[in-house]
């Protein structure tokens, strides 16, 4: 198996297909990069942006460039010594137009009787052998027109189009007969939270979940897959939320098979202490965990009680149990009845206490989901946890308990109920926690990440070392992030706000005097946007806007998507505004930013130095060479200016001035310096990062300085620079190596240490290096 040493992600869409990423090869080859890393390329929905919404698994989206821009890309990039990484998605197909998607027009028009109602997962008998779409208004049926189509007669509601079933309907029918005798029922949207019959992605009623687990829907799912591999144009496979699946572990075997035995990741978020389970074949995760663990190194710790205070609220875990139980009882209720109605009748258990109770587990699930048998012990805490919250369901939640996990019989199987369950955690999980609660505690929200907790503040140097350590022995293969297509805030973004953690009392008083400047009446929802102000400034105006509604209706407190208040986001829209027209709330903003800046670009610089030079494999998305402010998708989609990348790296690369270096500041290009140098020593000399040890520090500043050695790289960040300022400097502290001497291959200088190397030398031109000893 061939391993990648790092990778760079590109968003491949109609705007930058796969023939703009083969002409990118030659940049990315300079930069240090190993492979390319792409976005799902088979056919989405057409317009779509991110290609999660596949609607054709046999081919390569033509608008992405088909499959000779795969070929041309694969052709470019093998020859320049690149491996390929692609993104595919085997949960779910896109729906949202039914003509564009062969298998879900004939489940529509043939509905049981259809090859392909076995590939989607729907519940028949909960409506009368019909699958509900939840697409109509309050005009309900009328707007239903009967019209001829390219392959018979069709259905139009509004811009929607349904198939007809062959032999039920003639020119001149009433349109609503014809409906009534068709395999789907159009129903109205707020329906779909208790009556929908088909598992989706998430709450994402366009996005129907896939049953990859029936052999031949993973072969006809997978074709266009196995090809890349058996013409060898792709090296390897990133594989999309993969909790969605009824058997992961077996679907990650066969797919193993498919792909000769290539390099696997899983989109996995593992919370704080959980692994993957050992009997998944790939090499680990996609990396929110390593995202996490990096961010804390600086949060100063002394900073939670202060900002605590700034917007108190309920704390994160009675929150996260509120928020699960009100998606278990809101957008995803239509999942627990579909659970409840899987409880035997032998059970002898009273419906409504069924679903109250099924409802309450899974709002106590402490992970995203269980593999049985592997997390049997997280079903056992959820279970103790519901009844401790609800003593009143003590009795049907007990009965629950060996239903939920009867165990594997004969042929390997567990049963619908229990697999269903674990499928139907993870949507919770993740609507309840990363959708609605991210956007309720609002303390510090750099820490409001995928993968992580944010009640875990901070970490201290020795635990982050413990952690890098156990990467290294159990997961060196696994990908590390710090920006990617779902990660709520740019790592540049987050390195800025994480700098108020060091000034508690300065944010405290700025939030007091924005908040009486334009009250938005949400004191927690104002701490996070002007939090987001702080970490993107200077944004453009519609980017703050569009981020502004949309995290405000993902937390739900003053607004919400299914009926928005009016009110509230007149007033939020116009503290937005104030942000640019407002002349003391600009001076507020302004001047906090000039004094962070420095620290935030510390920050950034040195979470990135640390990502790319620790164990795993390290992905940089697209842009993150420069600084990267971007906010939650799409904002973090936004289209990259590479002919600036291009040309700052060739600057950088003249050799008639090899020891000019640029400052730290705004335009990113020690950014782009040091993430150059990182990559490409990681490529050219793999040998130097084969260990992982931590390197001793002594000294009075001694806990601002975070270093470990890899089998011969060295990398070493400054960590809380604001109060390393305020307490006089480097001073004394030294790092404690062996005798030699060492280059830094970000600077280029030299450095001679007698076993003591002192940081105030290490760091006098940036506050992270890369350190490789120089061979007599």
């Amino acid at each position: 198996m061939r391993i990648p040493r790092s990778t760079y992600r590109l968003q491949i869409r109609p705007g930058f297909t796969l023939y703009d990423a083969a002409e990118l090869v030659p940049y990315l080859r300079d930069l240090g990069v190993d492979w390319v890393y792409l976005s799902p390329i088979l056919t989405a929905e057409t317009g779509s942006d991110h290609g999660y919404d596949v609607v054709d698994p046999a081919t390569v989206d033509a608008s992405r460039g088909g499959r000779e821009g795969l070929q041309a890309l694969s052709r470019a990039a093998h020859d320049a010594g690149l491996g390929v990484l692609v993104d595919i998605v085997p949960n779910h197909m896109g729906v949202a137009t039914p003509k564009l998607n062969h298998w879900w027009w004939s489940l529509l028009a043939e509905g049981r009787d259809s090859r392909y109602a076995e590939a989607f997962d729907v519940d028949w008998d909960a409506a009368n052998g019909r699958i509900r779409l939840p697409v109509l208004g309050d005009d309900g049926l009328d707007e239903l027109r009967l019209v001829p189509g390219d392959e018979g007669m069709e259905l139009h509601y509004f811009e929607h189009a349904f198939p007809v079933a062959p032999g039920t309907a003639t020119p001149g029918d009433d349109a609503r007969a014809v409906h009534d005798r068709q395999h789907y029922e159009l129903v109205h949207w707020r329906r779909a939270d208790s009556e929908l019959n088909y598992r989706r992605f998430f709450g994402v009623n366009s996005l129907a979940g896939l049953r990859v687990e029936v052999p031949w829907v993973f072969e006809e799912s997978h074709a266009q897959i196995r090809s890349w591999f058996d013409d060898g144009l792709v090296d390897g496979l990133r594989i999309d939320h993969p909790d969605g699946l009824a058997d992961p572990a077996g679907y990650l075997e066969r797919l193993r098979e498919l792909t000769g035995g290539a390099y696997l990741l899983v989109e996995k978020i593992l919370e704080p202490g959980e692994k993957l389970p050992a009997r998944w074949e790939c090499e680990g995760t996609t990396g929110y965990d390593a995202l996490a663990d990096i961010d804390r190194l600086f949060v100063d710790p002394a900073g939670r009680g202060v900002l605590s205070e700034v917007a108190p609220v309920e704390g994160y875990h009675p929150m996260i149990h509120d928020t699960k139980r009100a998606i278990a009882d809101g957008l995803l209720h239509s999942e627990v009845l579909r659970l409840a109605r899987l409880v035997p009748a032998g059970a002898h258990l009273q419906p409504k206490a069924v679903i109250d109770a099924l409802a309450e587990i899974l709002s106590c699930f402490p992970v995203y989901r269980s593999y049985l048998p592997d997390g049997a012990d997280y079903l056992d805490q959820a279970v103790i946890a519901a009844r401790i919250h609800r003593p009143d369901l003590a009795e049907t939640i007990t009965a629950l308990r060996p239903l939920l996990n009867p165990g594997h019989d004969a042929g390997g199987h567990l049963g619908e109920l229990a697999t269903r369950f674990q499928q139907t955690s993870g949507m919770i999980m993740a609507k309840g926690v990363e959708d609605t609660a991210f956007y309720r505690f609002t303390r510090l929200t750099s820490l409001n990440e995928v993968g992580a907790d944010p009640s875990i503040f901070a970490v201290e140097p020795f635990e982050l070392h413990t952690r890098m350590a156990t990467r290294q022995l159990e997961s060196p293969d696994a990908m590390t992030t710090l920006s990617t297509h779902d990660t709520k805030r740019g790592e540049d973004t987050r390195a800025r706000i994480s700098v108020l953690a060091e000034l508690p009392g300065y944010w405290a008083e700025t939030m007091a005097r924005l908040d009486a400047l334009v009250p938005l009446g949400d004191v927690p929802f104002a701490d996070l946007l002007w939090q987001a102000a702080v970490g993107t400034y200077p944004a453009r105006r519609q980017r703050a806007h569009a981020y502004a509604e949309k995290a405000a209706r993902e937390a739900g407190n003053s607004t919400t998507w299914t009926d928005p208040d009016e009110e509230f986001e007149a007033r939020l829209h116009a503290a937005v505004d104030a942000g640019y027209d407002h002349p003391e709330l600009i001076g507020l903003l302004g001047d906090l930013v000039e004094y962070i800046q420095g620290a935030g670009w510390s920050n950034g610089f040195c979470a990135k130095l640390l990502q790319l030079a620790m164990p795993g494999v390290p992905d940089v998305y697209q842009g993150t060479e420069f600084w990267n402010r971007s906010l939650v998708d799409p904002d973090n989609r936004r289209p990259v200016d590479f002919a600036r990348r291009r040309e700052a790296l060739a600057d950088l690369d003249r050799p008639e001035d090899p020891d000019r270096l640029p400052p730290l500041g705004a335009d990113g290009t020690a950014k782009l310096l040091m993430v150059s140098r990182a990559l490409r020593l990681r490529r050219d000399r793999p040998e130097l990062f084969t260990g992982y040890e931590a390197v001793a520090v002594t000294g009075e500043a001694a806990g601002h300085l975070f270093a470990f050695d890899r089998g011969g790289a060295l990398a070493a960040v400054t960590r809380l620079p604001v109060r390393l300022a305020a307490e006089g400097g480097w001073r004394d502290t030294v790092l404690l190596i062996g005798p030699g001497t060492f280059r830094d291959e970000i600077t280029g200088r030299l450095h001679t240490s007698d076993g003591r190397l002192r940081a105030a030398d290490v760091f006098a031109d940036y506050p992270g290096a890369l350190l490789v000893p120089v061979q007599e």
